[in-house]
C-alpha cells in the first residue's frame, strides 16, 4: 500500500498479520512475490489508511507476535498497551520487563518488531525525548514523522535533520 512514509507490506497467515514492512530505499522484502490479499491483510490496510489520513488512533486487527523469543515478546507485549501519543523510555520499557538494566537488550527487541505502526515501536525514544534510532522505513525520519503525525514532541541526534522527502504533517512538502 502506498502511505506518506513509502510502500507498506502488509503481511499476514490468515488469521492475524504477522509482518509489516515500511519501503527502505525503494525496496520491500517480498517486492517479487505476488499480493494475495485476505479479510486480514485488508482490514489491516484500510486500518492503516485510516491512521495516515488522522481518522484512526488505534488498531483492532489480530497481530501474532509469536515468531520473537520470551523476552522480546514481553516487550512487544508492553509496546501493544501505548496508547496514541504516548511514549514510554527504554528505561521505562525496562524496568516494565524486569531488566532495568538491559537497555542494548530492550533497544534490540524494539528494534526487532515485526509489525510496526500496529505495534507502536516509534513511541519509544531515549532520554530527554530523543529519537535514538528506528529499524523500519528510513529509519530516524520515517520514526520522526510518525511522531509528528500523532503530535508526539521528540527531538533529533545532534545533526541530523528530518528527511526532505518524507511529508512532514504541517510543513511544506521539499521541491
Amino acid at each position: 500500500m502506498p502511505s506518506p512514509i513509502g510502500r507498506i507490506e502488509v503481511v499476514g497467515n490468515g488469521t492475524a498479520i504477522v509482518s509489516l514492512a515500511i519501503e527502505h530505499d525503494g525496496a520491500l522484502p517480498h517486492d517479487a512475490l505476488d499480493e494475495r490479499p485476505d479479510a486480514v491483510t485488508d482490514r489491516a490496510v484500510s486500518q492503516l489508511e485510516e491512521y495516515f489520513a488522522g481518522h484512526r488512533r488505534d488498531f483492532d486487527v489480530p497481530v501474532s507476535l509469536e515468531r520473537g523469543t520470551p523476552f522480546q515478546r514481553a516487550v512487544w507485549e508492553q509496546l501493544v498497551e501505548l496508547q496514541w501519543g504516548e511514549v514510554v523510555s527504554y528505561g521505562e520499557l525496562g524496568m516494565a520487563t524486569g531488566r532495568e538494566h538491559a537497555g542494548r537488550a530492550i533497544g534490540g527487541a524494539v528494534g526487532a518488531n515485526p509489525v510496526p505502526i500496529i505495534v507502536p515501536c516509534h513511541r519509544v525514544l531515549g532520554a530527554a525525548g530523543v529519537i535514538t534510532g528506528y529499524s523500519a522505513g528510513e529509519g530516524i525520519p520515517t520514526k520522526s514523522w510518525l511522531l509528528e503525525h500523532e503530535g508526539i514532541a521528540h527531538k533529533l541526534p545532534t545533526g541530523l535533520r528530518p528527511d526532505p522527502t518524507l511529508d512532514i504533517p504541517g510543513e511544506e512538502p521539499a521541491a
